[in-house]
């Protein structure tokens, strides 16, 4: 391996310790009443290394939400233009479900505890629908970028809240476990899938999917 390698190798090594300490110290002693001093102390280094990877308490706190949102932009940017928006949105989600599904015990672990903290500490459950609300953003100006519309397009903005809603409400049940939690946006997803219109996402004036042929005997008996 080489020496960036190792460099970059260290660095998260560091970076992963302080989000283990950080939590557990928010988690045992309570979001307040724990400093940065303290968080840098239990990974033996500075305060001044710890503003190397973060700019604040509620940054480290918040960590991992922000680095699932820019995986997930990478995921839909890197989509098939071909795909209606939601499709595309609901097939990066499904990408980024398998991944958590895949990930060790450590890193599992790691989520669930910023999860609990987050819903367990109204500043930081303000500062996580904060980064929603800005990847909302983002997510319309890269869905309005595939329907070739403005981001201030209703459609591509409708298109965003609808899967954002599912996620939000996803969040809003319990969170026993990672792979309960992916069960149940699985479950989201395909459920919206089955009640919404086919094209119902698509720029106006595109074609719409053809509809489902009837079968057969439906077609006999409405004939008689």
């Amino acid at each position: 391996m080489t020496a960036v390698g190792l460099r970059e190798r260290k660095k998260q090594r560091t970076r992963d310790a302080l989000i283990d300490a950080a939590l557990d110290l928010f988690l045992s002693q309570g979001y307040e009443a724990t400093t940065i001093d303290q968080i840098a102390a239990e990974v033996e280094v500075s305060p001044r290394t710890f503003f190397r990877y973060f700019a604040s308490k509620e940054d480290v706190a918040l960590s991992l939400t922000a680095d699932e949102q820019e995986m997930f932009l990478a995921e839909l940017v890197a989509r098939p233009l071909s795909e209606p928006p939601f499709a595309a949105l609901s097939q990066s989600m499904r990408a980024m479900l398998g991944i958590l599904r895949e990930i060790d015990g450590a890193e599992a672990g790691r989520i669930m505890k910023a999860q609990r903290l987050v819903h367990s500490t109204p500043s930081l459950l303000a500062g996580a629908m904060r980064l929603i609300r800005e990847n909302e953003r983002r997510l319309v100006a890269e869905v309005a970028r595939r329907m070739g519309t403005a981001p201030d397009d209703l459609q591509s903005q409708l298109v965003v809240s609808v899967f954002v809603s599912i996620g939000l409400l996803c969040m809003n049940g319990p969170t026993e476990d990672l792979n309960g939690l992916a069960r149940r946006y699985e479950d989201l997803l395909t459920l919206a899938e089955r009640s919404l219109r086919p094209g119902w996402d698509l720029p106006v004036g595109s074609a719409e999917p053809e509809p489902e042929p009837e079968p057969a005997s439906a077609s006999a008996s409405a004939a008689g």
